[in-house]
């Protein structure tokens, strides 16, 4: 069997069977086909799509690519959590997420991901805190998953190897968004993890790679059903991505504002509504709390307590960064050296926003990849971003800018006045949850 014939297969719109897909994700993981092999391949998927047996078939490989942990030799107490995002513009949600359940009696080993187009990435988030180490060792990974009860780390040189190699490639081919390729992204690396439960927050919306309720309905689905073929209790939201989900977006400025939330310095109502419900969720979902009502009473006095923000700067030393970070994190994360507003070209009300472009304006300054190869500027971003029915004038700005430089901010600064739309009527505002999609 040859790379190019599995390729040609899905090109010409050919089912591919288990043993192709089979060979194609040994293949990856083991750098016997090629990236140019693998951007065919991805390609040949986005176009041609896969049905729901081939998407199980490629998950499955992709999950047993790697090593899979087995948590039943670890003598946990709780049950083995995570959620994941299909990515948005000013979503932290995973940095607060799993110290909260961590601290409600779960034990959270998420592994993440880079940031994938215009969305960012939790990876790049912790790669801001100095020390901080996101590929640690599986070892090391669940030593610090059971001791703290939670660990954000990058697939290690064990876990869903394929997918690896796979998520990088698909980042800069125009692959992203693909329904079965972003299926098995997801669902190998939290397979591989040993996950009893799962929540998913399906964003949809113009910040989204699903813009339409349709699509990001439809992921929800397949990606139940192939949790639930795989024995993972799951259940999806579908959630609005029309507007930045924080007040802060880029990668040390997010790490602010999640730390700002556990301590409660300040908690931005849409960004806290995503949390809590998916933390209720997940406490439902796996046993750790019988009604809605006491799912919401544990999640706020891990929060008011300050147990959560606890577990949140045990992890982060215990992966290496700062021991007091949690105390002051603006002393250990990089700062931008042009910081100044942006205002609207009129006074009136936020209508709209074109949330991708606000997420583009990140990567102009330098805080996203355009390349594999490009470094990442972590101080870059904005702080204080307007919200839809927010009212602007010469004294509220729409944000205030991050840059490294003067020629990037003016860049950022003419991309965000055109994001912006503004009437002289306050707009109706959408839900943050749109619906919830059961396994």
């Amino acid at each position: 069997m040859l790379p190019q014939e599995v390729i040609r297969h899905k090109r010409d719109g050919k089912k591919l069977t288990k043993e192709e897909i089979d060979f194609f994700i040994k293949g990856v993981a083991d750098w016997s086909v090629s990236e140019s092999q693998i951007a065919a391949f991805a390609m040949a998927v986005y176009l041609g799509g896969m049905d729901n047996e081939e998407t199980i078939n490629l998950t499955q490989a992709m999950t047993h690519s790697g090593a899979v942990i087995n948590w039943a030799d670890k003598e946990l107490n709780g049950p083995v959590l995570d959620k994941h995002s299909t990515g948005g513009v000013g979503d932290s949600v995973s940095l607060v997420l799993a110290p909260l359940l961590a601290s409600c009696g779960g034990f959270v080993p998420m592994v993440s991901g880079r940031s994938l187009g215009h969305t960012g990435g939790t990876l790049d988030k912790l790669d801001s805190i100095p020390g901080y180490t996101v590929v640690p060792s599986l070892d090391q990974f669940c030593k610090v998953t059971k001791e703290v009860g939670c660990a954000i780390i990058g697939q290690t040189s064990d876990l869903a190897l394929a997918d690896k190699r796979f998520y990088s490639i698909r980042d800069v081919t125009a692959t992203i968004d693909s329904l079965p390729l972003i299926t098995a992204s997801i669902l190998s690396k939290k397979l591989s993890a040993g996950l009893n439960g799962l929540v998913m927050d399906i964003k949809t919306g113009n910040g989204a790679f699903m813009s339409k309720i349709e699509d990001a309905r439809h992921l929800a689905q397949t990606m139940g059903a192939v949790a639930k073929g795989s024995g993972l209790a799951a259940c999806a939201f579908l959630t609005n991505m029309d507007e930045v989900l924080g007040k802060n977006v880029g990668n040390a400025l997010e790490v602010i504002e999640a730390v700002d939330y556990l301590k409660g310095e300040y908690r931005d109502p849409r960004f806290n509504e995503i949390v809590m419900t998916l933390c209720r969720e997940s406490l439902i979902l796996n046993g750790l709390a019988r009604t809605q009502e006491e799912a919401m009473a544990k999640l706020q006095d891990a929060l008011d307590s300050g147990k959560a923000a606890e577990k949140f700067a045990k992890m982060v030393a215990a992966l290496g960064g700062p021991v007091d970070f949690i105390e002051n994190p603006e002393k250990h994360l990089p700062k931008a050296s042009v910081v100044r507003p942006i205002f609207a070209e009129e006074n009136g009300y936020v209508t709209a926003m074109d949330t991708y472009k606000i997420g583009s304006a990140v990567i102009v300054l330098g805080g996203q990849r355009k390349t594999l190869e490009q470094t990442v500027d972590y101080a870059v971003g904005f702080t204080d971003f307007v919200q839809i029915g927010d009212k602007v004038d010469a004294e509220k700005p729409i944000a205030i800018v991050h840059a490294n430089s003067e020629n990037s901010f003016e860049e950022a600064k003419k991309m965000l006045r055109s994001t912006i739309q503004v009437g002289d009527e306050p707009p109706v505002k959408k839900p943050v949850v749109y619906e919830t999609v059961a396994a």
